[in-house]
């Protein structure tokens, strides 16, 4: 049976094979059109489905290594503490930069050298939770002592560094040298209020 050759307009007066032929015809594409367009909305709910599986499983695996690595953060943050508390432990109070700079005075004392300045600075240069001290020396003596008071000053249970180091030698041999030795201090709480309340005025004055 060919669709062309019908007359849509007799059906009525069709036999009743071609009736039913045409029936299961027009419930076949309408069973096919559904199952294409079940399918179609079914296919996409799958690849949402998977997109969703893989958003699933990829925070799954953040959250795991995090995890995993949670105790070890916190034993990192422990040792930064703990050695951030050892630095600053080498920071001398106010009260104690007077004996301090005693001590590098008589370290130079006692390798022979003679000093010509040992002028702390005025002003202290802060930081956040610090002061730096910068002091301003000149001293002479022999190379065995200069190099033996670097190294004693070091040395020294508070932190202390020699900078801006020049060195000159005179007629008679003896070295004389220049330098920055500088310290620093932990600044005490209401230092550091001060110092905090300073820093914010300067941003906002920026802004």
């Amino acid at each position: 049976m060919e669709l062309e050759s019908l007359n849509f307009q007799e059906a009525g007066s069709w036999p009743l094979w071609q009736k039913l032929a045409v029936c299961v015809l027009i419930i076949a594409l309408i069973c096919v059109g559904g199952f294409f367009g079940m399918w179609k909305a079914t296919y996409e709910s799958w690849e949402n489905a998977k997109r969703e599986e893989f958003r699933l499983r990829q925070n799954y695996t953040e959250r795991k290594i995090k995890t995993v690595n949670h105790d070890l953060y916190i034993k990192q943050l422990e040792q930064i503490q703990n050695e951030f508390g050892a630095l600053v432990k080498n920071l001398p109070s106010r009260s104690e930069i007077d004996a301090l700079l005693v001590d590098v005075n008589q370290t130079g004392i006692e390798r022979g050298l003679q000093f010509e300045l040992f002028k702390p600075a005025q002003n202290e240069k802060k930081a956040e939770f610090y002061a730096e001290i910068p002091i301003d020396i000149k001293l002479s003596g022999d190379y065995h002592g200069m190099g033996g008071f670097v190294s004693d000053v070091a040395a020294l249970p508070r932190i202390v560094t020699i900078n801006d180091v020049s060195i000159e030698r005179n007629r008679d041999g003896v070295l004389t040298m220049a330098a920055v030795a500088k310290t620093f201090r932990y600044l005490d709480e209401q230092e550091q209020a001060q110092q905090k309340q300073a820093q914010e005025q300067q941003q906002g004055g920026k802004k």
